[in-house]
C-alpha cells in the first residue's frame, strides 16, 4: 500500500526562511566597509600600526611576538594595559597587549590609538633596556 505521507529525509534541509516566513538575515554591511570589522580585528589593527611603525627604527622587532588578549589574568589589584616577556632558550621574546582594559580608558578611536602605541613603546622598552624616549622619539607627547 502506498502512503500519502512521503518518507522523512535523511538529511535535514537548509533552512530558506525563518519560523515567521521571512527570510534569513544577511550581513549587517559588505565586508569591504569599516562596519564589518568588529572591535577585536580593528583593535589588531592598531597593535599591527603600531608595530610597523615601530619596526621601520627597530628591525630587530620582527623577532619579537606580539599578542593581544582580552584581559590580564589576575594577578594583583592593578590592571595592566600590557606586558613583556623576554624570551626562552625555546621560544621568542613575547609581548602582550590587553585588549579591554585598553578600550576601557579611551573614548574614541584616536585615543585608542595613542594609547596602544604608548603600551606598545613602553613593552618594547622594557624588554630592550631602554627608555621609551629613545625608542620612539614622540613618545609622551600628545
Amino acid at each position: 500500500m502506498d502512503s500519502p505521507v512521503p518518507p522523512n529525509p535523511t538529511e535535514p534541509r537548509p533552512r530558506r526562511r525563518d519560523r515567521h516566513g521571512r527570510g534569513m538575515r544577511g550581513p549587517v554591511a559588505p565586508p569591504q566597509v569599516p562596519l564589518s570589522a568588529s572591535r577585536s580585528d580593528s583593535f589588531r589593527d592598531l597593535v599591527r600600526d603600531s608595530v610597523e611603525r615601530l619596526e621601520r627604527r627597530w628591525p630587530q622587532l620582527a623577532e619579537i611576538d606580539f599578542l593581544v588578549l582580552d584581559v590580564p589574568e589576575a594577578e594583583d589589584e592593578s590592571v595592566p594595559l600590557g606586558r613583556s616577556v623576554p624570551e626562552a632558550k625555546d621560544r621568542p621574546a613575547i609581548i602582550v597587549v590587553y585588549r579591554r582594559p585598553v578600550e576601557i580608558r579611551t573614548k574614541s578611536r584616536e585615543e585608542r590609538g595613542m594609547l596602544v602605541h604608548e603600551v606598545v613603546v613602553e613593552q618594547v622598552a622594557e624588554l630592550l633596556g631602554l627608555a621609551p624616549e629613545s625608542v620612539d622619539p614622540r613618545y609622551g607627547q600628545d
